[in-house]
């Protein structure tokens, strides 16, 4: 349903009048949301005030912290999908009083009144009283003097706080109000800021993962027990808090048929890509996925952007992450390919193979990077790491399908190498100047738009078009089409360098963009013996194994928050220390795993993981060959 958003209303609200007047001036850009809630305030009672709100349509609310479907789930054990969609709504307690009520409606409710909307109570004031023509003229003058005076006033005072609870909030196209905070402060749904509905359901979420890895034995999760973790005593807490803990380690066997693939939720059939990797993929091997995908990230970070994007329902992400497990290993070889060999072994096939399709596919991998297509460069205002991507410069057919879409990964990929929490999304910035009939491709889009729907979930921030040219009209039509709304609402359309300052610096939009950084594109090419890391695989296989002992000890420590064994303070404290220390590990052998790119030698991604997105004046740091790291000692130290 178009322009959908969810309201809390009073069974007593606002006379018809008032309701669409003040919806009409807000939608045709005289009122922003504040100023509805300010103007609430001058026509309704202290009681109406509380519980009336209007909506627009990129703002989505909820009535209190339970927003998770809770109906009950048949489950098959580890082996099933998704059951088919939930009510959002289902069991849900509201937050506002017996006095409200929850309903959907849409934009078109409010431009057309219902009929019981249009009869007010008698108990209503003259403002209610539709007989009285006196009563009309004063609501009439006093309404647009309040509109005058809150559409015209000196901005300075501080918007009244709203005391629901904002559970998903959409761009409005007309501004930088997306994915963090300018504060640099965690968003929900992070950990850190898990409520305790949010936190059962990652436990929830963590068993799934656990069973298909096979971290946790069937028969053991069926008795409710998980190998290896510390047995509880039966002093510590009571039958009750014993039975909870239990139902989290039981998969019920009972279990619906999975959703086709045709179901709305899962338009990329995940669901026969999830049955597939079960059928095909050792649960080592999925384990090895898994640890190979969390790189330098917080475990339950991983976790969590699969439970955000499937809305919290466990089984729908468990679907949505073994399948992406089963994409990275089995179909585009993310890890033990494109990041392996990277740039160099490019190069390498390009000059030196006798093959002409790995020939091409490897010319055309890097002549995308030389011409500039794309480039990772700088941070919006929100520190969000910018993917610039200059569309003039794609001629449909001059590179391979494989080419398009192996570079792609790399980059997405090389883009979550510098992403530093709390920062997690990216802005993406296509850079339409110049563009054409001739540069559009459809086939690179759908791709890229699978990518991050179903592969990389909620990791876009923004995405900036700028200098759309008339013709991109109607194929923004057709791309929107494809999009998932919740992706669709995180574009926005600039056309000039003031429409860019409201996501950018000034002092940080490139000179061809008519901002003021003075820098300038350049490949640099993949230098002799940058890898040469890679080919000590003795030092490689002992940190491996090294690292694998750090992930047996999270996963005994996951186990043991998960079971509410000991004091939950000091477990969670020692969860967070391990994972600390399995971000600094990788770090250690990151050398050792993936092939340097462009984003090392220039010096934005350095050592250690540290970035600097602005290195020195011209975009570009000193580059050297690869060299052991060097151990710090008491004289390094200032």
């Amino acid at each position: 349903m178009k322009g959908l958003g969810i309201s809390v209303l009073a069974r007593q609200t606002l006379p018809s009048p008032a309701n669409h007047s003040i919806a009409r001036a807000s939608r045709i850009g005289l009122l922003n949301t504040s100023d509805k809630y300010s103007l609430l305030n001058l026509f309704t009672t202290p009681t109406l005030r509380s519980i009336n709100y209007f909506h627009c349509n990129s703002l989505k609310y909820a009535a209190g912290p339970r927003s998770f479907a809770t109906n009950a789930r048949s489950k098959q054990g580890f082996t099933s999908a998704v059951a088919g969609p939930k009510s959002f709504f289902s069991s849900r307690t509201s937050s506002y009083g017996p006095s409200t009520k929850l309903r959907l409606y849409t934009s078109q409710d409010v431009a057309q009144p219902s009929r019981a909307e249009s009869q007010p109570s008698r108990s209503h004031s003259i403002l209610t009283s539709s007989s009285s023509s006196w009563g009309i003229a004063f609501f009439c003058g006093a309404l647009t003097t309040a509109v005058i005076y809150l559409v015209f006033p000196a901005r300075d005072e501080n918007p009244p706080k709203r005391t629901s609870r904002i559970v998903e909030q959409a761009s409005s196209f007309s501004g930088p109000s997306f994915c963090s905070t300018m504060s640099g402060e965690t968003l929900p749904g992070r950990p850190g800021t898990l409520t305790a509905d949010q936190e059962e359901k990652l436990k929830e979420f963590w068993v799934a993962v656990a069973q298909v890895a096979g971290i946790i034995e069937q028969d053991d999760n069926e008795n409710g027990s998980a190998p290896d973790g510390p047995s509880r005593s039966d002093t510590a807490s009571s039958g009750k808090d014993k039975k909870k803990k239990k139902g989290l380690f039981r998969r019920k066997k009972e279990k619906e048929e999975p959703s086709s693939s045709n179901d709305s939720d899962d338009k990329y059939g995940q669901t026969k890509e999830f049955h597939d990797a079960i059928a095909s993929m050792s649960p080592e091997l999925l384990r090895t996925t898994f640890w190979s995908m969390v790189k330098h990230d917080h475990p339950d970070a991983l976790l969590l952007r699969f439970l955000r994007a499937r809305k919290w329902d466990v089984d729908k992400a468990l679907v949505m992450m073994v399948s992406t497990m089963r994409w990275r290993a089995m179909e585009m070889h993310v890890d033990d390919d494109i990041m392996k060999n990277g740039e160099e072994q490019a190069l390498v096939e390009e000059t030196t193979a006798t093959d002409p399709t790995r020939k091409n596919h490897a010319h055309g991998f890097l002549e995308q990077m030389r011409l500039g297509k794309s480039f990772l460069h700088g941070l919006d205002k929100h520190g969000r790491p910018m993917c610039i991507v200059r569309a003039r410069l794609h001629k449909q057919g001059e590179q391979s399908e494989e080419s398009l879409e192996r570079y792609t990964v790399f980059l997405i990929e090389t883009a979550r190498m510098i992403l530093n929490p709390p920062v997690d999304t990216a802005c993406i910035f296509f850079d339409l100047t110049g563009f054409s009939l001739a540069n559009m491709d459809y086939n690179p889009v759908k791709f890229m738009i699978k990518c991050f729907e179903a592969n990389y979930p909620e990791s876009l921030g923004v995405v900036v078009v700028h200098k759309a040219p008339w013709v991109f009209q109607g194929i923004w039509k057709i791309i929107k089409g494809w999009l998932d709304p919740v992706v669709a609402a995180k574009v926005t359309f600039t056309n000039n360098v003031k429409d860019l300052e409201a996501y950018i610096d000034k002092s940080r939009i490139l000179k061809e963009l008519d901002g003021d950084e003075d820098w300038t594109y350049k490949y640099v090419e993949p230098i002799p013996g940058e890898n040469d890391l890679m080919k000590d695989t003795e030092t490689r296989d002992k940190m491996l194994a090294e690292r694998a002992l750090i992930f047996k000890e999270f996963e005994k420590a996951t186990l043991d928050w998960i079971q509410g064994n000991g004091d939950q303070t000091a477990v969670k404290a020692k969860r967070n220390e391990i994972a600390m220390k399995m971000k600094n590990d990788y770090w250690k052998i990151d050398p050792y795993v993936r092939a340097r790119s462009l984003y090392d030698r220039t010096g934005m991604l350095g050592p250690g993981g540290v970035t600097t997105f602005y290195p020195t004046a011209n975009g570009f740091a000193k580059v050297a060959a690869a060299e052991k790291p060097v151990e710090t000692t008491a004289d390094d130290v200032d």
